[in-house]
């Protein structure tokens, strides 16, 4: 046989083993109701495109019977290839083989491809299916992770960071899907957590569920580290190729734009606030509403629900929405809303998206627990995001607008680029009645009937203040708009600010407070 021959032959059998399962191993993921690898990097990318790298990369270790086990390309599968004909960088921790847990050359495999991702300017996805880190290869291990955190950190808002856990995710490997952008979970099959229901039981002899303790449900709706769950893998990967549709490649770049000619909306928004000021209704409508296709794409839909944030399309142009729900505690702003929006506001930010905010916000939240566990500290992360947010801005004032929230939700104070505001908004440091009980307690408590006098003067305050027009003729509102012009208005505003250009003072980096 040839040398030419011989090497080939030894090719092709390293190439089938770094690319073969394990009969068994393959059907025990397959048995959990979760995929391969290389299955979910065929599902997430554009057939054909994708090219691995490092598949013959063997880890080094000894001892523990690992010098035994060394199969190409380790625990972890990755490479670039191409999403709706964008490219994309990807990494797939492969759970068939050593628990997909990371050792010094899995670390390495995935710092190869994030510097890749950072050199190219583009996306990278993680599909996070592992054990941890691997115990036989000790702190080699824990450096691996921290050099991985490091990438996450040194990519973040430069290009789009995205996770999807599709398995495990335990220890210190949480660390990395909470420094990225986006996370992903899939319901029932994958779980975050620090420390597994084992230590807490012989910690604090607490009996915890796997699912309560780090599932879907868990990390959604009320520790807020995961922003969309998907009902499986398949879901989940198509969910994030649509995500990808409204980002742009990198913080130098702008979203993609598609054309769009349908039909603005009808008169439906002139009928969407209640005669009663204190009704509540669904703020989705107002966004679906003013959307292309009313398409709105919800970010956190499950964690602070007082608040709305997620993506959408005007005239074709990716946007940031930002909306308070009054159907959720009337809307007010609490610990969990300012930081869920301070999240998705500094994100549009350093990813070129344009803002647009819808106002209904009586206030923040009050309570002693609110402000025992900071509600100050974490109301100023929505204020400083907004106001450190250079990208253009637009406010949509829908009904109630009342005292420091108002400042908060992206108020001309805070250097909105227009302000917009329906007939129905009212714009005041507190509502009507509050204030009446301030201004006017001692002629209120002095009337022959207090009542009456109460109603008299609450009238009257609604009549003179609980409207947009003041704040329209000291210019902290652009315009006073019918709700149905409202789509209009936003097109017409989001092609002027199109060349906006606006740069903050020289420094190192702001001192968000955190």
């Amino acid at each position: 046989m040839s040398t030419t021959k011989k090497r080939q032959e030894e090719f092709q059998a390293l190439a089938t083993d770094a690319t073969t399962y394990d009969d068994k191993a393959l059907a025990g993921q397959h048995e959990r109701g979760k995929l391969t690898a290389r299955e979910r990097i065929d599902l997430l990318m554009d057939p054909g495109s994708f090219n691995e790298l490092d598949a013959f990369v063997r880890h080094r270790a000894s001892g523990f019977g690992t010098e035994n086990q060394r199969p190409p390309g380790d625990a972890v599968v990755t490479g670039w290839g191409s999403i709706n004909d964008r490219t994309v960088f990807v990494y797939a921790e492969d759970f068939t083989r050593f628990g997909g847990s990371v050792g010094e050359a899995t670390a390495q495999k995935i710092c190869k491809v994030y510097d890749l991702a950072m050199a190219s300017g583009a996306p990278i996805i993680g599909l996070k299916d592992s054990g941890g880190a691997r115990i036989q290869e000790g702190v080699l291990s824990l450096d691996g992770y921290g050099q991985i955190f490091e990438r996450n950190v040194r990519a973040s808002g430069v290009i789009p960071q995205i996770s999807i856990i599709m398995g495990p995710c335990a220890g210190g490997a949480v660390y990395s899907p909470a420094l990225t952008d986006f996370v992903y979970q899939v319901e029932e099959t994958s779980h975050l957590f620090i420390t597994g229901p084992d230590v807490i039981k012989a910690v604090t002899g607490e009996d915890v569920s796997m699912e309560d303790l780090g599932g879907s449900v868990t990390h959604s709706r009320l520790s807020g580290v995961t922003h969309f769950v998907a009902a499986d893998e398949a879901g989940a990967l198509a969910e994030v190729r649509f995500l990808l549709s409204f980002l742009p490649d990198n913080n130098m770049g702008t979203p993609p734009r598609f054309a769009y000619s349908g039909e603005l909306p009808g008169e439906s928004l002139d009928k969407l606030i209640p005669d009663s000021a204190n009704q509540p209704y669904d703020m989705t409508l107002a966004l679906r509403a003013i959307v292309d296709a009313g398409e709105f794409y919800e970010v956190h839909r499950n964690f602070a629900s007082n608040i709305v944030v997620g993506f959408g399309r005007i005239d074709g142009r990716s946007v940031g929405l930002v909306g308070n729900q009054p159907a959720n505690s009337a809307g007010t702003l609490d610990i969990d809303a300012a930081e869920k929006g301070a999240r998705f506001v500094r994100f549009c930010d350093a990813f070129n998206i344009p803002l647009v905010t819808f106002v209904d916000v009586p206030g923040f939240l009050p309570g002693v627990e609110q402000e025992h566990r900071g509600i100050i500290r974490h109301g100023a992360k929505l204020l400083f995001a907004y106001a450190e947010a250079t990208v253009p801005k637009i406010t949509v004032i829908t009904r109630k607008a009342y005292g420091g929230a108002y400042v908060v939700m992206n108020s001309r104070g805070v250097r909105a680029d227009l302000v917009f505001a329906w007939p129905t908004a009212e714009i005041a440091v507190i509502g009507a009645t509050g204030a009446v009980n301030i201004i006017h307690r001692r002629s209120i408590a002095e009337a022959a009937d207090p009542d009456a006098e109460r109603k008299r003067l609450t009238d009257d305050y609604v009549e003179r203040f609980s409207n947009p027009y003041v704040a329209a003729e000291h210019g902290l509102v652009d315009e006073v708009i019918m709700p149905s012009d409202t789509r209009d208005r936003l097109i017409r505003g989001l092609a002027m600010l199109e060349s906006k250009r606006e740069t903050l003072p020289a420094k190192k980096h702001s001192n968000l407070p955190l």
